[in-house]
């Protein structure tokens, strides 16, 4: 049993492929691809600590982390990362901590941060454990929501699990807006495609809110590009614009992954509000995710009203904070 520290996150890419999808977080966010993206562009001068953990048997799990200062963390940011966590096998995260924290436990650290836990993984049980039993303190705070819909298997049954009060107020929004106009929606599907819809995107969500807009600072934007044309050429990207007599009044950009869809951020233009074409084209989305077979809709962190109208229900995301 052994904890090997990798110099790159690319040395660690195959195997961390091969286990995602065996992980209790098989979402984007987890993929070393996305990860990879991140790091090159906002590393600052974190340390990367990327590790590989062997069991008896051969490897039990990954531990993409990084040291800023005196705390240790796992890879990512809150702002661009909605779940974090280690890359471990269902079945095998027992053996993964008892091998990990021993190993971390003789580093220098202060803190060791694990933020973005979605609920019910093993981390926020397994790692609280260790560190009690070593004697450190622990703090867990909910951190976030992350509201999810799941999905049956034809719309007329998603429309029918809303309160009657949402039914109907799609139900009418969406019949207005085709009648304002040649409704029509546009999903990339080709790399020609990607640079002018996402520009479209992100002048769409630059508009439809001033804090979107002080968000998407340079170097944010130059992610979103990276994110998208990787995720696309990997087959994951799901960028919709909804139009209004051929000119781009909505968009969504999200993640086709696993069983799920992910809405990753959003935009629309306010000169139609009054035509709600921001909550149509996510209640359009919610309609292409079923009828692609998506069992999910993971409208991903945050509690704002429409993700509840669209039939989302609360899921947590913790932080643990471990002490010396």
């Amino acid at each position: 049993m052994s904890v090997t520290r990798l110099r790159t996150i690319e040395e660690a890419q195959p195997l961390w492929e091969r286990m995602l999808p065996h992980t209790h977080s098989p979402v984007v966010f987890m993929a070393p691809w996305w990860q990879s993206v991140w790091w090159k562009r906002f590393r600052g001068e974190s340390e990367l600590l990327m590790m590989l953990v062997d069991g008896p048997d051969g490897p039990v799990g990954l531990a993409p982390m990084v040291r800023d200062g005196d705390t240790l963390a796992l890879l990512g940011g809150g702002d661009l990362f909605d779940y974090r966590d280690f890359i471990v096998p269902r079945g095998s995260e027992d053996a993964f901590c008892s091998i990990l924290f021993p190993r971390l436990e003789s580093m220098d650290w202060s803190a060791l941060r694990l933020d973005s836990i979605r609920e019910g993984s093993p981390t926020l049980r397994l790692f609280p454990q260790a560190a009690e039993a070593a004697g450190m303190s622990v703090e867990i705070e909910v951190e976030d929501v992350a509201p999810a819909a799941v999905l049956p298997t034809t719309w007329d049954e998603y429309l029918a699990a809303l309160s009657k009060k949402n039914r109907h107020e799609i139900r009418r929004k969406i019949r207005r807006l085709h009648n304002a106009g040649r409704l029509d929606r546009r999903v990339c599907e080709s790399s020609e495609q990607l640079r002018p819809m996402m520009s479209s995107f992100l002048s769409l969500l630059r508009a439809s809110n001033p804090d979107k807009d002080s968000f998407m600072t340079a170097d944010r934007e130059a992610f979103f590009f990276d994110a998208a044309e990787e995720s696309a050429r990997r087959g994951h990207l799901r960028l919709e614009l909804t139009a209004l007599d051929g000119q781009p009044v909505a968009a969504c950009l999200g993640f086709d992954y696993s069983d799920a869809y992910l809405l990753y951020n959003s935009g629309y233009d306010p000169a139609h509000s009054r035509l709600s074409v921001g909550i149509v084209s996510k209640a359009l989305a919610i309609q292409a995710a079923i009828e692609s077979g998506k069992r999910v809709f993971d409208f991903l962190r945050g509690s704002e009203d429409y993700k509840y109208r669209l039939g989302g229900q609360d899921r947590r995301i913790y932080r643990l904070v471990i002490r010396r």
